[in-house]
């Protein structure tokens, strides 16, 4: 995917939006024995920002659960924890958080922020849901797209167009390092210096 992003020339902008939730009972495996959370979630947006063409603007879709997410990165896997999918899904969010932090600090020509857009009733986000599902999409094109200042920033969190305040370990230079060597070593594509 990534080479045929590049064949269609550099972009201005990149949501990494995919995601699964943690309504399952159980850890699912991918053919690689990673957990799909953390591959859908945490790898998949790692290995496209390495391998695609840094564009001008780069933006992660978090959560708010990410503040729940455990800041050791012992065992993101879910091998040796008994499966809590609520708790593998913050985490992954927390990390995912953590790459955007990484990504601002070392590309300072790439606008690299993260979106909470919100609890709203979507598939993942369920029917009781109760943030508004029209306002969800609106940060992350406003930051994909704005030309006002407080949308030309990096290194941010932001909830409904609000920069909010992440989690202190996204911020922190060690776990974004050891989050980055983490996802080098499983997907043996190292990060690319900006």
């Amino acid at each position: 995917m990534a080479t045929q992003v590049n064949d269609m020339g550099p972009f201005d902008a990149v949501i990494h939006n995919a995601g699964i939730g943690y309504y399952g009972r159980s850890r699912v495996e991918t053919e690689d024995g990673l957990s799909d959370v953390f591959a859908v979630n945490v790898l998949a947006p790692y290995l496209l920002t390495a391998l695609v063409t840094p564009p001008e603007r780069l933006i992660y879709l978090s959560s708010g659960m990410h503040h729940s997410g455990d800041t050791t990165l012992r065992d993101p896997q879910w091998t040796r924890r008994p499966w809590q999918g609520s708790q593998a899904y913050s985490e992954s969010k927390l990390y995912l958080t953590a790459l955007a932090m990484a990504v601002a600090r070392r590309w300072p020509s790439t606008l690299s922020n993260a979106v909470d857009p919100g609890w709203v009733p979507t598939k993942m986000g369920g029917s009781s849901a109760t943030d508004d599902l029209q306002a969800a999409p609106v940060t992350q094109a406003w930051l994909a797209a704005g030309d006002d200042s407080a949308a030309r920033v990096t290194g941010s969190y932001f909830h409904h167009q609000q920069p909010r305040t992440p989690h202190p370990a996204t911020r922190s230079r060690e776990l974004q390092d050891r989050l980055l060597e983490y996802c080098a070593g499983l997907s043996q594509v190292g990060f690319p210096v900006g």
